[in-house]
C-alpha cells in the first residue's frame, strides 16, 4: 500500500470515529512515516501514527493497532493540554518532531495549525535541540531508578530495557532525526555510522547484551515469541498496558518486522522489540492465562534474557548501574553530534 492511501484510511477513521465526538480537539500523524512521501510504499511490517487530542486531562487507554481500509493504524490518544504552548512541546522529544513538519490531519480549532507554525520554525534551534537531548537522557536515569525489585518479573525487564533503550534516543534526537521505538536500534546505528562514532554504537549494544547475538540465535528467540505472542493474544481479556498491540492485526509488526530485520542483517538490533514484546505478552498472561500456559512459555522468554546476561533482578541492577555510568560517554557523543550537525541552527 502506498502511504498516500494509508494516511487517506487515517483521515476517514479520525472523520468517521474520533472526530464526532465531543472531547475531540484534533488529529495529526506521528511516528516513522513523518516526512515520507505519499508515493513511498508502506511496508507490511509497518503502521499509520495517529495522535487524537483530547480535552480530558487523562487520556483512556489507546485503542492500539488495527486495520482500516486496509491501513494498519495505530491510534493513541493525548490529552490537550500536553500541547498548550509552542514552548512545552519543543521541548519534548516525544512530541517536537510531529510538528516539524505539517502532519496535521483534523484541526476544528485551528489550535494545532498555530502549534505547528511556531515549532517548525524553533525545532532546529541548538538550545532546543539540547534540551530535548537532556530529556531523553532524564528519561534513562528515570526509568532506570523505576526498576522494582518487587514488581512482577516481565515489569523489571520493562523498565531495564526501555531505560536502556532511551539511549539511542538521545543520540537520534541529537541528530534531528525521529526518535523511533521499534527501530530505535536500526536508526541509531545508522546515524552513529554517519557520525564516525561507532565505538559508542559497540559500547549501547553491549550494554544490551546482544553485541555477539547470531541471526540463528534471534530467529529462535522470534520463534519462541511467536509462540508466546499467540497465546497471549487468544487469551487476553483483562485491559493492561499496550494489551491493544498483542493482536492479530499487530503481529505482522511485532514479528514479522522483527524478522525481516534479522534477514536483513541485524539480527542484533531486533532484539529490543522481541524482548519489548515479550514482556508485554507475559503481563498479559500473568492477567488472563492459566498457570500451566504461562510456566510453559516461560522458559523461552527466560533464554532470550539469559543470551543478555539477565538471569536475575540483580543482573538488572548491575547492567543499569553500567548504564548510567555510561552516560557521560553517551553525552559526549551527543554534543559531537550536535557539533557536527549542519540541519542545527545556531545563534
Amino acid at each position: 500500500m502506498k502511504l498516500g492511501a494509508a494516511r487517506a484510511a487515517a483521515v476517514d477513521w479520525v472523520s468517521r470515529h474520533a472526530g464526532r465526538e465531543p472531547w475531540f480537539r484534533g488529529a495529526y500523524f506521528s511516528g516513522s512515516t513523518v516526512g515520507r512521501p505519499d508515493t513511498a510504499e508502506l511496508p507490511g511490517t509497518s503502521d499509520i501514527d495517529v495522535m487524537v487530542v483530547i480535552a480530558q486531562a487523562e487520556p483512556p487507554p489507546k485503542p492500539g493497532k488495527f486495520l482500516h481500509l486496509g491501513a494498519l493504524l495505530e491510534v493513541s490518544y493525548l490529552a490537550g493540554q500536553r500541547l498548550a504552548s509552542a514552548e512545552e512541546v519543543l521541548a519534548s522529544y516525544h512530541l517536537a518532531g510531529s510538528f516539524r513538519l505539517d502532519t496535521i490531519i483534523a484541526d476544528p480549532t485551528g489550535e494545532l495549525s498555530r502549534l505547528q507554525a511556531k515549532v517548525s520554525r524553533h525545532f532546529a534551534e541548538e538550545a532546543w535541540v539540547r534540551r530535548r537531548c537532556e530529556q531523553a537522557r532524564q528519561g534513562v536515569e528515570g526509568r532506570l531508578a523505576a526498576i522494582d525489585a518487587s514488581a512482577p518479573w516481565h515489569d523489571q525487564v520493562t523498565a531495564w530495557l526501555f531505560g536502556t533503550g532511551v539511549t539511542m534516543h538521545v543520540v537520534l534526537v541529537a541528530a534531528l532525526r525521529n526518535p523511533t521505538v521499534r527501530l530505535r536500534y536500526l536508526a541509531g546505528r545508522d546515524v552513529l555510522m554517519e557520525y564516525g562514532r561507532t565505538d559508542l554504537y559497540a559500547a549501547l549494544l553491549a550494554l544490551l547484551g546482544c553485541a555477539d547475538l547470531t541471526a540463528e540465535r534471534a530467529q529462535e528467540h522470534l520463534r519462541g515469541l511467536a509462540q508466546t505472542f499467540d497465546a497471549a493474544a487468544a487469551v487476553a481479556r483483562t485491559p493492561v498496558a499496550f494489551s491493544a498491540d498483542i493482536t492479530a492485526a499487530a503481529r505482522p509488526v511485532a514479528i514479522d518486522g522483527s524478522l525481516e530485520l534479522i534477514r536483513a542483517g541485524s539480527p542484533r538490533e531486533a532484539v529490543f522489540w522481541i524482548v519489548a514484546t515479550f514482556a508485554r505478552c507475559h503481563r498479559i498472561l500473568a492477567a488472563d492465562a492459566p498457570a500451566d500456559l504461562q510456566h510453559s512459555l516461560a522458559p523461552a522468554f527466560a533464554a532470550v534474557l539469559d543470551d543478555l546476561g539477565i538471569a536475575s533482578t540483580d543482573d538488572l541492577l548491575r547492567r543499569a548501574a553500567a548504564v548510567l555510568q555510561c552516560l557521560p560517554t553517551l553525552w559526549e557523543g551527543a554534543e559531537a553530534i550536535l557539533a557536527a550537525n549542519p540541519g542545527i541552527s545556531r545563534p
